[in-house]
């Protein structure tokens, strides 16, 4: 169990999260001891202290040069570096609406020259799942869309821009989570498609980011029954599947942290079998979630949990020394990579523009004499995939006017608030929303609002529904960049 060698190559294939904005001493420890890196959250970043990452990061590699330091940045609803004030870009949904390919590597460039000077060197991204469960909890605009052909070539558009840079970029939810009605976040999702239909409509954008030279490949932890009963990122049939497209470089798993693994196998047993079925890279989740210890799960409790899994298994023959040097190879290959002289970035390009090209909608009426914007947010407040966030639509109208806030849920709380409001000539009402599914408590709001104020203007953030019954602005995603393009539109600006 104290083998520094066994230590060593354990530490070479684990990729944990950490607590605070400095570097605990477990994990300088681990990584003098050759751990992979290390995956940066939302609480690893000091948003007053501009320089606070980039020093971070140099003290990573510091300790460990060949570190992979990565993030999840997808722009749209999903940062790290940007979550206090939003992200700068429009998300993949805005993007695959705007079916600009340019446009969308152009984006990649961005998130990577971003990246790369906040020293981090592996993107966790594109999200290359096909959302054709509208319903679906946890991918919906993160997606570029539902159609295959559409997410596949925004897809590798997405990778090239990245890679550009010389950050590696990292596509996710292999085989693909889109068709999946639950959260891997907080339980294990089964696709119930047949392999036929997952190669037709989900596998392709994979195959295109295979293509496009993509450098690492994240696991889902979804259950396809035609795979087999564990979920792919624990699934030797799964994972071949990658490999026999012509991928040979990283495959990292999901958080193992994730309730699919931990509330199943556990992180430790997930962790030894992620490598027994191929996968190179152990991601051990985000110590801040809520997990088994309800919020105080001590990070390096999280990555023992995980190190002395390996090492037992290593002790025990259930996993051999070859198979883990095959992936820490990998994984120096890919740092080597990223190492080498990036394209020239030019930057300049205007976002806000950018995601207005995917909200179609006029001025409101008033907008000249426009006052004060009333919103009445009847959104979920958290979302497990995105973690804590700005509310970036208060913020851009509050940018220009006044803005009063209030959160509704029921119809009788909608009520409530609406008794609240003074309404006049220069007022405006928007209800936020982000889920206008049938049935609904957002659309039940929604109706509810415009019954009680006809003139109430309805923002879905979310996937655009097939028919809502009501007139509604879609906004394809809840980027800084995109609330902006929203205000301005409404207000007259632009």
């Amino acid at each position: 169990m104290n083998d520094p060698g066994l230590i060593r190559l354990v530490n070479s294939v684990i990729w944990p999260g950490f607590n605070g904005t400095s570097l605990p001493p477990w994990l300088e420890a681990a990584l003098q001891e050759n751990l992979a890196g290390v995956v940066y959250f939302s609480q690893n970043i000091d948003d007053d202290d501009p320089g606070q990452i980039r020093r971070l990061s140099a003290n990573i590699r510091a300790l460990n040069p060949h570190a992979l330091i990565g993030s999840d940045e997808e722009g749209g609803n999903v940062t790290r570096l940007q979550s206090v004030r939003g992200s700068d870009f429009p998300g993949a949904a805005a993007l695959g609406v705007v079916d600009d390919t340019g446009s969308t590597a152009e984006v990649g460039r961005a998130l990577a020259h971003l990246a790369r000077a906040a020293g981090i060197n592996v993107v966790i991204s594109p999200v290359a799942d096909v959302n054709t469960n509208p319903d679906n909890p946890v991918i919906g605009v993160r997606s570029f869309g539902s159609d295959t052909a559409l997410v596949s070539r925004h897809v590798a558009a997405m990778v090239r821009g990245i890679q550009s840079q010389r950050v590696a970029a990292c596509v996710k939810h292999f085989p693909g989570h889109g068709d999946t009605s639950s959260d891997s976040h907080v339980s294990l999702p089964r696709v119930e498609l047949s392999l036929a239909e997952m190669e037709r409509d989900h596998l392709p954008p994979f195959r295109a980011a295979v293509e496009a030279g993509v450098m690492a490949v994240m696991s889902a932890h979804i259950v396809v029954p035609d795979l087999g009963e564990e979920p792919a990122t624990l699934n030797r049939t799964a994972l071949n599947l990658l490999r026999n497209s012509g991928f040979g470089s990283l495959i990292i798993t999901d958080a193992l942290d994730m309730a699919a693994v931990r509330s199943t196998v556990g992180s430790g047993p997930g962790a030894v079998m992620a490598l027994q079925a191929g996968a190179d890279l152990l991601c051990v989740g985000n110590p801040s979630n809520l997990g088994p210890k309800g919020g105080t799960s001590v990070d390096e409790d999280d990555y023992l949990e995980v190190r002395n899994a390996l090492l037992n298994a290593l002790a025990s023959g259930a996993l051999n020394t070859a198979r883990l040097e095959e992936s820490a190879a990998r994984i120096k290959q890919c740092a080597a990579w990223t190492r080498t002289d990036a394209e020239p970035f030019e930057g300049g390009t205007d976002w806000t523009r950018l995601a207005g090209k995917a909200i179609n909608t006029e001025p409101l009426d008033n907008a000249v004499n426009l006052r004060q914007v009333h919103v009445l947010d009847a959104r979920a407040q958290r979302n497990m995939a995105a973690g804590p966030q700005t509310d970036v639509f208060a913020a851009a109208f509050a940018a220009h006017i006044d803005v009063h806030q209030l959160h509704v849920g029921s119809p009788e709380s909608v009520a409530t608030a609406v008794a609240e409001l003074t309404i006049t000539a220069d007022t405006a009402v928007l209800v936020l929303t982000d889920n206008l599914s049938t049935g609904g408590t957002q659309l039940t709001a929604a109706r509810e609002t415009l019954r009680l104020v006809p003139d109430a203007v309805v923002v879905n953030a979310g996937v655009a529904p097939a028919d809502s019954g009501l007139r509604v602005i879609h906004t394809h995603g809840a980027s800084r960049a995109t609330a902006a393009a929203l205000a301005d539109r409404l207000l007259g600006r632009r």
